[in-house]
């Protein structure tokens, strides 16, 4: 079945795409270039490792749906306050968390209050140990 194109006022089959059809371009907020950023990468990183690469609410138990951890999906680095609310506390330790699809869900919808999310955020792990490796010395000569 063919029809009249409102484009170009050409006759066209019915699901053609016609090419001087107008392409709606997307914004590209502030928010999207963050999240596309070294520096987010970078800090994502960061608070996978601190968390152990976890959901730390399905680590300590916290709102699970079968009191277990949640190993169907990968793990998600939350923003407690949402970047469109505060974007100044985008890279903030206090602010991040991660969370398992499941809880980051919930945590999107606000069905777990923010302020408990915060309580649970782990510590920055401690660095390692200074080496106890001495190299032998050698004599001077005389």
């Amino acid at each position: 079945m063919k029809k009249s194109c409102s484009f170009c006022g050409k006759i066209h089959e019915k699901n053609y795409i016609c090419p001087s059809r107008p392409v709606k371009k997307k914004k590209v907020s502030e928010i999207d270039k963050f999240r596309g950023s070294i520096e987010w990468k970078n800090k994502r990183e960061e608070i996978r490792k601190r968390d152990l690469n976890l959901c730390v609410l399905c680590r300590l138990g916290l709102y699970t749906k079968d009191g277990g951890f949640s190993y169907e999906s990968e793990v998600d680095v939350h923003h407690i306050t949402p970047l469109i609310e505060d974007f100044s506390q985008r890279l903030e330790n206090d602010n991040l968390i991660c969370l398992c699809e499941y809880h980051h869900e919930l945590a999107e919808k606000g069905e777990i209050p923010r302020q408990k999310l915060r309580e649970n955020i782990p510590p920055c792990p401690l660095p390692p140990p200074p080496c106890e490796f001495n190299p032998p010395t050698m004599p001077l000569r005389e």
